[in-house]
């Protein structure tokens, strides 16, 4: 699993991720064991995710608040979880937010 944030320089998860691919191909990583891999990309920083399952709105364009407390990230995990789980509100997720649910979900069903 990679964790990353896109900043100024990636508009997008599938351009990172073909960043990651490029890095790995010359270090010698085969196709089928970057596909094993699961990535999960927020649009400048985790906590606009956090602020999103806290309020149900934020702007990806504009850095999030910290998050102040651990239980908001771990209470923010479950909801993200919920969510994903069951795809609940999909088209009402932020861009990076569904982009990392699908790897997910993806995930889930290479497991099953």
């Amino acid at each position: 699993m990679v964790w990353a944030d896109l900043d100024d320089d990636m508009p997008d998860g599938d351009s990172l991720k073909r960043a990651f691919w490029t890095v790995a191909q010359k270090a010698g990583i085969s196709k089928s064991d970057f596909d094993a891999v699961v990535f999960v990309f927020a649009k400048d920083r985790i906590e606009n995710w956090i602020e999103f399952l806290e309020t149900g709105q934020t702007d990806e364009s504009k850095e999030g608040e910290r998050v102040k407390y651990p239980k908001q990230a771990s209470d923010a995990a479950k909801k993200l979880a919920d969510r994903c789980r069951t795809n609940a509100d999909g088209a009402m997720l932020p861009s990076s937010l569904a982009w990392s649910c699908q790897n997910w979900r993806v995930l889930c069903d290479r497991m099953a």
